[in-house]
């Protein structure tokens, strides 16, 4: 991996590397990795409690995964104490000291324009410069959008970038976009993300014939926002574009009736909070209960071992870590409150969609998609507007 020396003008950004005390085998620094070796890039400032929970993460991810390395770009005098303790994750890192950072309210119009040296700005370059395999980062939502889509540009043909996450249901995982990253989303839009959901449903789950659902208000054709409606019956006209099985309502995200639901950022974002607050609040009320009496002890002495289990299933950490499809580049969205666990989860799922060749095969499947004879997807959302009702 090429080293970069040199500061700014007035000190307080370097966008030089700053290695850390332990070389590489050949003593020539960290070099560009491969897709067995992967390189992550992560804004080491991004999150509530960054940068203690993104370095202790990452060194999580690097115990389960001793071959990759790491670029953390952050404030240097921050950073480095924490790898004193830490002389595994040391070996396989590098810091580039950068010292501005963005701040979890700041707009995005507002992030694309001041936020261009930022620590999570200088992550995202180092995927579109090549330094990098993936980014990763806990910070502002609408920050890492924007810049994303500066630096790394859009797949050919899609509008926005959505955010793409999964989660259990009762039989396997349940793929959502968006999850936060456009709160108003359009026909066009929609059609979209339930292409590319299509698509990472089929490369990142291994789902053969993916089921795609729109999250709605109600099962019925008549109700929902109007994009909604128009999606539908672009879909319902289109049978060969994908496997559409109509409106999925709040409550049947669960229950594993579809692979893929569609939704716009804002509604899609609620849902997935709503899941993760309903999931800890249960664990709590178990607590709670099992606390409230000598008998209630003891019962759970003996369901002790199950209860664990489903924490472990229903812990959202496990599950922390979406995907910014949409862009031609790997961008990994943790959420911004998480523990070390959850940002080891995350690293770990960039990781291994890495391995796996992700973003190749995904971006093959939407050419291809785009290439057949049915109409491409600019193509398909710009007829959606004649197909609603």
């Amino acid at each position: 991996m090429s080293h970069r020396n040199g500061s700014s003008s007035n000190g307080s950004i370097s966008n030089g590397s700053r290695p850390l005390d332990a070389p590489s085998s050949d003593g020539s620094g960290l070099e560009r990795s491969s897709v067995l070796s992967p390189c992550l890039a992560l804004d080491a400032m991004g999150g509530d409690k960054a940068p203690e929970m993104v370095v202790r993460g990452a060194n999580r991810a690097a115990e389960r995964n001793p071959e990759c390395r790491f670029l953390f770009f952050g404030r240097q005098r921050q950073l480095r104490p924490l790898f004193k303790a830490m002389p595994f994750l040391a070996e396989r890192s590098e810091i580039r000291h950068v010292e501005a950072t963005i701040k979890s309210d700041l707009p995005p119009a507002q992030a694309l324009r001041h936020g261009r040296e930022s620590s999570l700005a200088h992550a995202i370059r180092a995927v579109a410069e090549g330094e990098a395999d993936c980014v990763v980062s806990a910070g502002n939502t609408g920050a890492l959008m924007a810049l994303s889509k500066f630096h790394l540009r859009m797949l050919p043909g899609i509008l926005r970038p959505a955010i793409c996450c999964y989660f259990i249901n009762r039989n396997a995982e349940t793929v959502l976009l968006d999850s936060g990253a456009n709160t108003d989303s359009s026909k066009e839009m929609l059609v979209q993300f339930a292409l590319m959901g299509d698509a990472f449903a089929r490369t990142g789950l291994g789902v053969a014939s993916p089921r795609v659902g729109l999250l709605n208000i109600g099962a019925e054709a008549i109700k929902g926002r109007l994009e909604v409606r128009q999606a539908a019956a672009f879909f319902k006209n289109n049978p060969d574009i994908l496997s559409y099985c109509g409106f999925v309502e709040g409550d049947d995200l669960l229950s594993g009736r579809v692979d893929v639901v569609v939704a716009d950022g804002f509604s899609g974002n609620i849902a997935l909070k709503a899941m993760e607050g309903t999931a800890n609040a249960m664990l709590l009320f178990l607590q709670e209960m099992f606390r409230s009496s000598l008998f209630a002890k003891l019962g759970y002495l003996c369901a002790r071992s199950a209860l664990r289990r489903l924490q472990r299933r229903i812990d959202p950490r496990n599950y922390n870590g979406a995907v910014l499809l949409g862009l031609d580049g790997l961008v990994i969205k943790s959420h911004g409150g998480t523990d070390p666990l959850g940002f080891a989860n995350a690293t770990s799922l960039g990781i291994n969609v890495v391995r796996r060749g992700f973003m190749a095969r995904i971006n093959e499947q939407l050419r291809q998609t785009q290439q057949q004879d049915r109409p491409s997807s600019s193509s398909m959302a710009q007829g959606a507007s004649h197909d609603a009702p």
